[in-house]
């Protein structure tokens, strides 16, 4: 298989970008988008040109660092799935494919398809955490759940905060992410007694940070953990609740 490969270089946060063309042959269809840059990698290396920045860790669509944009489209053109399960089997022989980094005023490049995602965090830190004082660890089943609520709480948590819904939103909000840590820690007993105080913390913090949300749904087209769009209407919800 045969792909011309189109890759954004960019020395810093500072410096002007610029989309650089390579021809690789000999590949497999089952590689991932991440493989494919991995082969870019070694091509420049041998031919004493410096690598592609890209960011990785685990490759099991779990830790969320790897995202770019791939044609237009965070991760790339599979719905469902993150960048590192991205199979370049999906373009046709012979395609050029378009990698660029994340694309958002909250996210600024850090160098070619790095991005710094720290405003991610920095909402997590105003309110996506527990802070109860629990005292001594009790017994596992000493707060019971109900199973659906359970199941729930734990599809919310299932977002990995790759920061795609971000990107994908014409506006740049997060409200996606934002809304899944709410409605996760919202179902859970001892997450719940921060429940205001959280409310108040991260939507603050999400409109300092991030665009308003127009409900477009483009964010919860491109998420790799399925998050349903409905996890945006908690932003508002969990705001005025706080406010009684």
């Amino acid at each position: 298989m045969r792909l011309t490969v189109r890759v954004w270089r960019q020395a810093g946060p500072d410096a002007p970008g610029h989309l650089e063309q390579h021809e690789l042959d000999g590949l497999s269809p089952q590689l991932s988008i991440l493989d494919l840059l991995d082969r870019l990698n070694e091509a420049l290396v041998d031919a004493g040109q410096e690598a592609v920045a890209v960011e990785s860790d685990c490759r099991e669509g779990v830790c969320g660092a790897c995202g770019v944009t791939v044609d237009g489209r965070a991760h790339g053109p599979q719905a469902g799935l993150p960048t590192c399960l991205q199979q370049i089997g999906a373009f046709a022989d012979g395609a050029t494919v378009r990698i660029e980094p994340l694309r958002s005023a909250a996210f600024p490049v850090v160098r070619d398809l790095v991005v710094d995602r720290s405003a991610l965090d920095r909402l997590i830190e105003a309110g996506g955490h527990v802070a109860v004082d629990a005292g001594t660890a009790t017994d596992a089943n000493a707060l019971p759940v109900p199973t659906d609520v359970a199941e729930q709480a734990l599809d919310f948590a299932a977002c990995i905060g790759c920061g795609a819904c971000v990107a994908a939103c014409p506006n740049g909000s997060a409200h996606l992410f934002a809304g899944a840590k709410l409605l996760h820690l919202a179902h859970l007993p001892s997450p719940s007694q921060e429940r205001s105080r959280r409310a108040r913390q991260l939507t603050a913090q999400l409109e300092a940070e991030f665009g308003p949300c127009s409900l477009y749904g483009e964010c919860a087209e491109v998420c790799p953990a399925g998050i349903p769009l409905r996890a945006v209407a908690a932003v508002p919800h969990e705001r005025l609740r706080a406010r009684r």
